[in-house]
């Protein structure tokens, strides 16, 4: 399992929208620059990020986007499946009447644990904590690139 590359791109680009000040709005094609993201690629994102509640975008020469709640309160698991739909490690997991041996098979056992496992991980997971890490790696960083020790 792999989340798609327009999932990826979609978490990088709400945790750079995440680093904007409360009021502050960012445009898309600047987001599209600074993570190198394709710009009618990043378009499409911002809409279903927009219609899912996650970011607010406004048109025109003052808009931009930012999110549309605080990073606190958006999760990891709530942007990838406002990108790819519910997270499934097999299909079993979300339909076990669609495999007809779905009730004897171990192995659907392990798939559900797991997919349990996983969606609790990345939905206690929200943007605050991943910008503060973020930042704490841009530190790190910028102290290396001057050749302090880390």
């Amino acid at each position: 399992m792999q989340i798609t590359r327009q999932a990826d791109y979609a978490v990088r680009a709400v945790l750079r929208i995440a680093r904007l000040g409360e009021n502050e709005r960012l445009a898309t094609s600047v987001i599209a620059e600074e993570e190198n993201i394709p710009l009618p690629f990043l378009a499409k994102i911002v809409s279903q990020l927009s219609v899912k509640g996650i970011v607010d975008a406004m048109r025109g020469a003052s808009g931009g986007v930012r999110l549309a709640r605080r990073p606190e309160n958006i999760t990891l698991l709530e942007v990838i499946e406002a990108i790819d739909g519910e997270i499934a490690l097999n299909r079993c997991v979300l339909n076990a009447d669609g495999c007809p041996i779905s009730s004897v098979c171990a192995v659907r056992e392990v798939w559900c644990e797991a997919q349990k496992e996983l969606t609790l991980r990345l939905s206690s997971t929200n943007f605050a904590d991943l910008l503060k890490r973020q930042e704490e790696l841009d530190r790190e960083a910028a102290k290396e690139s001057v050749g302090e020790p880390a």
